[in-house]
C-alpha cells in the first residue's frame, strides 16, 4: 500500500485488491505512530478523524461492492484545517479556535462527500494560514518529510507533508499568497491554485477574502486534474464564486502542447535565487522545447511591487476577518467582568505573534488617515500587476517560474526575520493578486537531496 496515487487507488479498490478500510486503517495507524514519535517524526496533522473515517471508508466499500462508482469513491484525503467539516474540530492550528467543532460542511467538503472520498485527518498550518513555513501554527511545527530538520513550506505545509510523506494520497490546502504552491514545491508534490472563483470559498475561514482559494495537493498531475474537477463548481454561498461550466481537467493532459507559448519573465531570475532552483528552471524550460514548445521572452515589469502590495491587501483583509474572534461566540474565552477586558485578554491569549502582526499591519492600513496611502493605494497597485500578466497573455499561453528563490530552509532559520520570510512568496504571490491559476511541478531533487519545483501560471 506504500506511494499510491489517487488513481491507483480507485483501480484497486475496483479489482478488490485492497478494501477502502483496510487502507484507511493503514493510513491512520501510520498517522498515529507518526505522532506519537514527537519531534523525530513528520507530524503533518492536528486531529485524525479516526471513527469518521473508518465509518465512510466502509461505506464507500458496501457501495463498491453494489457496483457503484464515483470520481473519489473509498479514496483517503487529509483536510488543511482551516476548512470545516461537519462534527470535526477546526482550530487553524490556533489556541483561539481549539474546541471548536464544525456545526456545518464547507462546500469543498459536500463535493468531496458526493464523490465519495474518506476523510482521515485535518492538517497541521501555519496559524490563520499566515506564514510560510509551519512555523506559526500554535500546535508543532511539521517536518519536510525529505529532511526532518527542514520546513515543508506553508501555509498548508501538514497537507503537503501528508501527501509527501505518503500519510494519504492526496489533501485539500487553501492558498491566498502560494500557500498550496509553495509547500507542494519544497515537497516535491505537485499543489494547484486554482482561478480566483473556480472553487467556492464557503467553509473556508477567511484570511483574505480577495485572495484565498482551495486547491489539491496531490502526487501527480492526473490526480490533481481529477481533485479539481471535484472541487470545482458554482455556489450561490459563495459571492466571488464564479458561474462558468468545469471544464474536463483530465481529458486536456492528453492535448499536445506543441507550438504553445511559454513566457519566461525576466524579473523572476533575480538576485538570491539559489543555483539549484535555477539549473531546474532552466530544465524544464528545456523540457517543454523538447515538447515542441516556444519560448518566449517576456517581461512583468511591476513584479518588485508585488509583495508590499499583498501584506497591505491581505492583512488589511485579514483584520477585518479575525475580529470575529472575541471569546463570545465560539473558542478560548478568557473570563473577565468588563467585556473589553474580556475582548483584549482573549485575543491576547489566543493568537500567536505573527497573527498579531499582520492584524496590527492591517489595522494600521485601513485607519482613518492611512487609509488612502495604503489600501487605496495598493489596490490600484494590484490593478496594475493585473494588467502586465493580461498583457503577457496576449503573447503567450503560460508563464513559467520558480516556485521558491530555494529550496526548504532549517526549522528557525527564518523565524525571527519577518522580511526574509515574507520573501519566500516572491514568485507565488503576483499570481493570486491577478487571480489567475498556478500550479507547482516536482522536477527534481537537488544534491542534498531536496525537491525542486517549477510554476506554470495561466490565464484565467
Amino acid at each position: 500500500m506504500n506511494n499510491l496515487t489517487i488513481q491507483e487507488i480507485l483501480n484497486s479498490l475496483q479489482q478488490k485488491k485492497f478494501s477502502s478500510a483496510e487502507l484507511t486503517r493503514y493510513y491512520l495507524k501510520k498517522s498515529r505512530e507518526d505522532l506519537d514519535k514527537g519531534d523525530s517524526g513528520v507530524r503533518p496533522f492536528i486531529t485524525l478523524l479516526d471513527d469518521m473515517a473508518i465509518a465512510r471508508a466502509e461505506e464507500a466499500d458496501k457501495r463498491i461492492s453494489q457496483g457503484e462508482t464515483a470520481p473519489l469513491l473509498g479514496v483517503p484525503l487529509a483536510i488543511k484545517d482551516n476548512i470545516n467539516i461537519e462534527g470535526a474540530e477546526t482550530t487553524c492550528a490556533s489556541q483561539i479556535l481549539k474546541g471548536y467543532i464544525s456545526p456545518y460542511d464547507a462546500y469543498v467538503i459536500k463535493k468531496l462527500k458526493d464523490a465519495g472520498a474518506v476523510f482521515t485527518a485535518k492538517t497541521n498550518m501555519d496559524e490563520f494560514a499566515m506564514g510560510s513555513s509551519n512555523e506559526t501554527s500554535s500546535y508543532w511545527s511539521t517536518r519536510n518529510p525529505h529532511d526532518l530538520s527542514r520546513i515543508p513550506g506553508g501555509s498548508s505545509g501538514g497537507s503537503a507533508a501528508a501527501v509527501s510523506g505518503d500519510f494519504v494520497s492526496g489533501a485539500i490546502g487553501s492558498d491566498t499568497g502560494g500557500s498550496i504552491r509553495l509547500p507542494a514545491g519544497l515537497c516535491g508534490i505537485v499543489g494547484v491554485k486554482p482561478t480566483y472563483g473556480r472553487v467556492s470559498r464557503f467553509g473556508l475561514v477567511a484570511y483574505g477574502s480577495s485572495l484565498d482559494q482551495i486547491g489539491p495537493l496531490t502526487k501527480t498531475v492526473e490526480d490533481a486534474a481529477l481533485m479539481l474537477s471535484v472541487l470545482s463548481g458554482y455556489d450561490k454561498m459563495d459571492s466571488t464564486s464564479i458561474d462558468v461550466p468545469i471544464d474536463n481537467y483530465s481529458q486536456g493532459l492528453r492535448n499536445s502542447i506543441k507550438g504553445k507559448k511559454i513566457g519566461v519573465p525576466k524579473e523572476y531570475f533575480i538576485e538570491g535565487l539559489d543555483d539549484d532552483v535555477k539549473k531546474t528552471i532552466l530544465k524544464a524550460i528545456d523540457m517543454l522545447k523538447s515538447q515542441g514548445c516556444e519560448i518566449v521572452d517576456i517581461s512583468l515589469p511591476r513584479t518588485g511591487y508585488a509583495v508590499p502590495v499583498y501584506y497591505i491587501i491581505a492583512t488589511s483583509e485579514a483584520s477585518s476577518n479575525l475580529a470575529r474572534f472575541d471569546g463570545i461566540r465560539y473558542g478560548k474565552r478568557v473570563k473577565d467582568e468588563d467585556i473589553t477586558e474580556l475582548f483584549m485578554k482573549t485575543r491576547d491569549a489566543g493568537f500567536g505573534d505573527e497573527v498579531k502582526r499582520r492584524i496590527m499591519i492591517g489595522t494600521y492600513s485601513l485607519s482613518s488617515g492611512y487609509y488612502d496611502a495604503y489600501y487605496l493605494q495598493a489596490l490600484k497597485a494590484r490593478t496594475i500587476i493585473k494588467n502586465d500578466f493580461l498583457n503577457a497573455f496576449e503573447k503567450v499561453d503560460a508563464i513559467i517560474s520558480p516556485v521558491s528563490p530555494t529550496t526548504a530552509f532549517k526549522i528557525g532559520e527564518k523565524i525571527n526575520d519577518p522580511i526574509k520570510m515574507y520573501l519566500s512568496d516572491i514568485f507565488t504571490i503576483s499570481a493570486n493578486l491577478a487571480g489567475i491559476p498556478g500550479i507547482s511541478l516536482p522536477i527534481e531533487k537537488n544534491a542534498q537531496g531536496l525537491p525542486v519545483g517549477v510554476q506554470l501560471m495561466g490565464k484565467h
